[in-house]
């Protein structure tokens, strides 16, 4: 009796494992294939965009800032100056303020929703109410503010009178109004901090400062670093507060912005010219931030 045959089946696959594509030996993949073949599939795109960009500063942005008066203006730099100066002050009360109160708060284990709406609330209240609120109550002679100074035996201050304080009242003002949002930003990163980091810092015998500086801030970092950059864009274009606290400029010009310069261009001198100019300064510094921003928001996607 002959033996049988083994008939190989001829749909059937070649079942031995094979490598990956891109771990097979000699398929090393260069790092910068990728981003050569989205360039040279855009190239046309860019290539137009960047092309109309050139024409439109050359022929539009480079005669407005050259033909400009703003650079001669004195009161060119105080805008800046003041600018810059609300800035720091608003890094310093308006992105602590916020987290501290959202540590506060996290600490809270009932009433956690009321105390996240009366946070929110000046928030929801119109910028115009709330500024003409802080200006009743900065004022010399029956504001709040100057009542509790004479409980304490304090003279009363011309808060927004004097060139000495009036930033710093504006700054206040201004926290004030907006620090709900950023309170609430804190406090969802707070509470995505997992707990046995902080049991972990507990066992090692960290306190409250200690767990805050080596387990909150450094998982919160990045939301940190996005609020500050969010922080600096939206007070280098305050123009609300100093405008109804102060009339704009305030006492010495102390309070005159760049937002305020180029409404003062605008509608006050009718040379719209310098007010471009002034804009388009402002513009390509908050696109420097805006880009800084965008870049880190990829990373936090990522």
């Amino acid at each position: 009796m002959p033996a049988p045959t083994l008939v190989q089946d001829p749909t059937a696959k070649d079942r031995r494992p094979r490598l990956p594509r891109r771990t097979r030996p000699g398929a090393v993949r260069h790092p910068d294939a990728g981003l050569a073949r989205a360039v040279r599939r855009n190239l046309t795109a860019h290539g137009f965009l960047i092309g109309a960009v050139l024409c439109f500063a050359f022929f539009s942005w480079y005669p407005i800032v050259r033909e400009s008066t703003v650079w001669n203006d004195p009161a060119f730099g105080q805008a800046w100056r003041n600018t810059l100066w609300f800035t720091v002050l608003a890094l310093v009360l308006g992105f602590a303020v916020p987290f501290l109160t959202a540590l506060v708060i996290n600490e809270f284990r009932h009433g956690q929703g009321y105390l996240r709406l009366l946070v929110y609330l000046p928030v929801m209240l119109p910028p115009t109410a709330s500024v003409l609120l802080f200006k009743y109550l900065y004022d010399p002679g029956y504001g709040m503010f100057n009542e509790i100074l004479a409980v304490f035996g304090l003279p009363a201050q011309q808060w927004l009178q004097d060139p000495d304080t009036a930033m710093l009242s504006v700054v206040v003002a201004s926290t004030w109004m907006n620090m709900g949002g950023a309170t609430l930003i804190y406090l969802a990163a707070l509470q995505s901090v997992p707990g046995e980091l902080y049991e972990a810092a507990e066992l090692d015998g960290a306190g409250l400062l200690r767990k805050v500086w080596h387990v909150t801030i450094p998982q919160t970092r990045l939301v940190l670093l996005l609020m500050l950059l969010m922080q600096v864009i939206a007070t280098m274009q305050v123009f609300i507060e100093p405008f109804l606290l102060t009339g704009g400029a305030g006492p010495e010009g102390s309070t005159t912005t760049v937002v305020y310069l180029i409404y003062q261009y605008a509608f006050n001198f009718n040379n719209y010219g310098a007010a471009a100019a002034l804009g388009l300064l402002l513009l390509v510094l908050l696109a420097g931030f805006s880009a800084v921003y965008t870049r880190l928001s990829r990373s936090a996607d990522d």
